[in-house]
């Protein structure tokens, strides 16, 4: 009788199959790319997550989210994914942070240091922080850059920040300045992609966030637009990079 995880082994052998049972990922950003990132680490084995995500879902979410349907719009997306997690393998530790990403945070997200990060993060100033963090304490991150505005996944290729291609891209651009502000031009993997953006419309508006300790972040925001295409496949790239990387 296969066992939950005997089609993963067939691929990479059982002792790795137990080795990735140990590792610790978190996951920040529960959107279209990090959903897809958590889901597939939890069906290869991946049995300790922390979640970082203070939003709920939004009908705009159905299109891309795996979360996100009519019966769970306004539904917390951290506390979703909990549950989901566990109907996946009841023996996930799940451990939710339902807020959003500043430094603050660090202490109680990295209590126990991870073994990996995934980064989904869509609001600059928490991304800076988060990949710089995670840089000066040696903390493997892989950071999403460039599923908004696109519709060609086959675009999609894995790399380091200092071998990016379209460095002209607005959102890469900014990104990359941080960094190099702070002294990082390498030493980060990225899912990027090599397509123009396409942008038929903008979307824009003031979103307003409040945090569970009352803080309030106010900032204006053009969403991106986006296809069930793209955020999925850089979701499953960077979940792949993590595992290749265990394996190796």
């Amino acid at each position: 009788m296969d066992s939950l995880f005997s089609r993963n082994e067939s691929i990479w052998g059982k002792p790795v199959q137990n080795m990735l049972k140990s590792k610790h990922i978190i996951v920040f950003g529960l959107g279209g790319v990090g959903g897809f990132a958590l889901e597939s680490l939890a069906r290869a084995g991946i049995e300790n997550f922390t979640i970082v995500d203070f939003d709920k879902v939004s009908e705009s979410n159905i299109n891309r989210q795996l979360i996100a349907l009519h019966s769970t719009v306004g539904q917390s997306k951290a506390e979703l994914f909990k549950s989901r997690l566990w109907d996946i393998n009841p023996q996930i530790n799940v451990r939710v942070i339902e807020n959003f990403y500043n430094t603050r945070l660090n202490d109680e997200i990295f209590e126990t240091k991870p073994d990996y990060v995934i980064d989904a993060i869509d609001t600059l100033r928490s991304k800076i922080e988060l990949l710089v963090y995670c840089k000066n304490n040696n903390i493997p991150v892989i950071t999403s850059m460039g599923a908004g505005n696109r519709l060609n996944p086959t675009k999609l290729y894995i790399c380091d920040i200092s071998d990016i291609e379209n460095k002209k891209d607005v959102f890469i651009k900014n990104v990359l300045y941080q960094l190099k502000q702070h002294g990082i031009q390498s030493g980060i993997k990225a899912v990027v992609s090599s397509e123009k953006p396409c942008v038929v419309s903008k979307i824009q508006n003031t979103e307003r966030i409040k945090t569970p300790d009352g803080e309030i972040f106010e900032f204006n925001k053009i969403s991106p637009g986006s296809t069930p295409f793209v955020p999925a496949v850089a979701g499953y790239y960077m979940a792949f990079s993590v595992i290749e990387s265990f394996i190796n």
